[in-house]
């Protein structure tokens, strides 16, 4: 993913459309290195988002509003001074470089007609908002970067402004095909990177985009490829950067499935979102946005319908009709992501340190078991002993006997220092010390495993997890299960989280478990006798429940229940995945099991798929 110099020739081509002649209402700075404008245009109102955030520059059109600190910053105050209710004369890009000019008209406190220029450079660490004066001087900048921080150029105010040049890039708009050819071609390095290492602008994603097109290996080496092949790749270059000219842009997404994999045990945790994508905005909550462009990536399919993934099975791509609604769509549930995953980051520590000493625990406790098996050993010798033991020499370190249990001759071993009684006893002694390990070991290595089993699934519903809501459950399950401290005694956690609920192609309810409270509620709780509880096969995933209402389900409900417990596993993604299904009536949890955990003991099987995009949500 990289907000590149074609996706800036986009969004610079949409706001110049838009923006172009409208005047700036409102100046905000609701964060240290984000503006937000509001911008007054004949054909409406629009809010106009910039950001310099190091790990997140960007910039888009959003009809969302963001609250802003009582007092305004210096460099927000600054902007207000001069260019509040300025008109927007020009907006440009210079060549393809990740930078947007804004050219403001406005009227100085004097009454003189002035010009200013707002400058957003998205070059990730080193992004920022620089406002300079109509003789190209830096007024001030949303961040100030000082000879101490770069040698390459200082941002300061009364400090000309230009664009720094770290690396000598051509220009992909500008280029013919004798530069092409003996700039890209001349560089023993893998083809894409000696192309998006030539010219500005060019993303590693476009130059993957553009070998797939032109039929080259983006991993060979550039100086290796002949001069048909060093044509043919030019041509396909110089259409992509025509479409860049003519501004025949398609602003897209590409969606990748999320697929989970782990160890086989008895937790019945899911991970997972349904598939039921529209164009602009999938809905598919198991999909994680990987990559955005503005141009065509026929990489991940040619011809590829919104809402569906023809080319790649993991993949799916939604088209948006502005790079705006891309930009904000794909940083929402970026952010979306990134804030689940820090608020789960405790939660995460919590349940990594449980698990991992339960690991060593569970290894240790395996060890000391199998040492415990040469313990019926030791009950034979001191059996023959008692049998033989009247005829052996005192001071013998061994003798020969018939063992009457395999009919076969042992040799006994003894301590020459113990009488034959005595070492009788020994022997006994050790059988009854490696039995009673035996017998305590026995059980706590089935809890050391069940209560793995559990943190797994926890883990796995974690991951799931897009939403604070879907989290509150997991916390409250540790907090039970004594991982994390209750701080008010007797409180109730407030729950929103809901369990999934799906109509199957038959009109069926079918019900999905977000984790293992859910998965206990819906089964022994919502669930009647006559219902139907489905389950994938030794591995951690969702109880699902197809609500039979008295009816005996068509095959098709069984199906689609089947792919709903295949999706809501740890072996979503795979081609065939195994179901077990059975009424409800015969699943059964034990005493002091774990949340999720069940047993039953006479099912029906099934292999099927994973693809749930032909069921939907119910709208509860």
């Amino acid at each position: 993913m990289a907000l590149d110099g074609i996706v800036i020739a986009n969004i610079t081509a949409e706001l110049s459309d838009k923006l172009t002649g409208a005047r700036i209402s409102k100046i905000a700075q609701p964060e240290a290195d984000e503006l937000l404008l509001t911008i007054k245009a004949a054909s409406g109102q629009y809010r106009l988002l910039l950001s310099a955030n190091a790990s997140l520059p960007l910039i888009y059109l959003t009809k969302t509003n963001k609250s802003s600190p009582l007092t305004a910053p210096n460099f927000c105050m600054l902007l207000r001074k001069h260019i509040a209710n300025g008109k927007i004369l020009r907006i440009w890009q210079p060549g393809l470089e990740r930078i947007i000019h804004f050219e403001i008209e406005h009227y100085s406190e004097m009454g003189d007609l002035c010009r200013k220029d707002l400058i957003l450079e998205l070059m990730g660490k080193h992004s920022n908002l620089i406002f300079c004066d109509d003789s190209g001087m830096i007024i001030d900048s949303i961040k100030h970067v000082g000879s101490m921080t770069s040698s390459v150029r200082e941002v300061l105010p009364g400090r000309p402004y230009f664009i720094a040049v770290t690396q000598p890039k051509c220009d992909p708009l500008a280029t013919s095909q004798e530069e092409f050819c003996s700039t890209v071609f001349s560089r023993p390095m893998p083809l894409a990177k000696a192309i998006y290492t030539s010219y500005t602008g060019i993303s590693p994603l476009i130059a993957e985009e553009l070998c797939f097109r032109a039929g080259a290996e983006s991993a060979q080496s550039a100086n290796s490829f002949d001069a048909l092949a060093q044509v043919h790749l030019y041509h396909m270059f110089a259409l992509m950067m025509e479409d860049v000219k003519e501004q025949h842009f398609s602003p897209s997404i590409i969606y990748e499935s999320v697929r989970r994999t782990g160890d086989d045990s008895q937790t019945n945790s899911a991970s997972g979102r349904p598939v039921q994508a529209k164009k602009g905005h999938p809905t598919e909550e198991g999909l994680s946005p990987a990559e955005f462009s503005s141009l065509p990536l026929t990489m991940y399919g040619e011809n590829v319908v919104p809402g569906t993934s023809q080319a790649q099975s993991s993949y799916e791509i939604s088209h948006f009709d502005s790079p705006s609604e891309m930009l904000e769509q794909y940083y929402a549930m970026k952010n979306t992501i990134t804030r689940i995953r820090q608020k789960s980051s405790d939660l995460r520590r919590i349940t990594a340190t449980a698990l991992e000493r339960c690991r060593k625990k569970y290894d240790l406790q395996l060890k000391q078991l199998a040492d415990t098996e040469k313990r019926e050993k030791y009950r034979v010798y001191g059996e023959l002993i008692h049998t033989y033991g009247y005829g052996v020499e005192p001071g013998a370190k061994s003798f020969e006997a018939l063992n009457y249990y395999t009919n076969e001759m042992m040799t006994v071993p003894l301590d020459p220092t113990l009488t034959v009684q005595e070492n009788a006893q020994k022997y006994f002694d050790k059988y009854g010390k490696l039995k009673r390990t035996y017998e305590a070991l026995s059980e706590l290595t089935k809890e050391t495993k069940a209560e793995i089993d559990h943190l797994e699934s926890v883990c796995t519903f974690m991951d799931m997890a897009l939403s604070e809501e879907d989290l509150v459950q997991v916390k409250e399950e540790l907090t039970d299960a004594g991982y994390i401290r209750r701080h008010y005694a007797g409180k109730k956690v407030k729950v929103t989280s809901r369990p999934f609920h799906y109509i199957s192609s038959d009109g069926y309810d079918l019900y999905v478990g977000k984790n293992n409270y859910q998965n206990d509620e819906l089964t022994f709780r919502f669930a009647s006798g006559s219902d139907w509880w489905f389950h994938a096969k030794g591995v951690p995933g969702s109880h699902v429940i197809l609500k039979a209402n008295g009816q005996m389900p068509p095959d098709t409900a069984f199906e689609d229940a089947a792919r709903l417990a295949a999706w809501y596993s740890q072996n979503r993604g795979a081609q065939k995945v195994e179901i077990d299904y059975v009424e409800k009536k015969h699943v059964k949890k034990p005493n002091g099991a774990k949340p999720g955990f069940v047993v039953y003991y006479t099912n029906y099987s099934m292999v099927i798929d994973c693809d749930i995009s032909s069921l939907r949500l119910a709208s509860d």
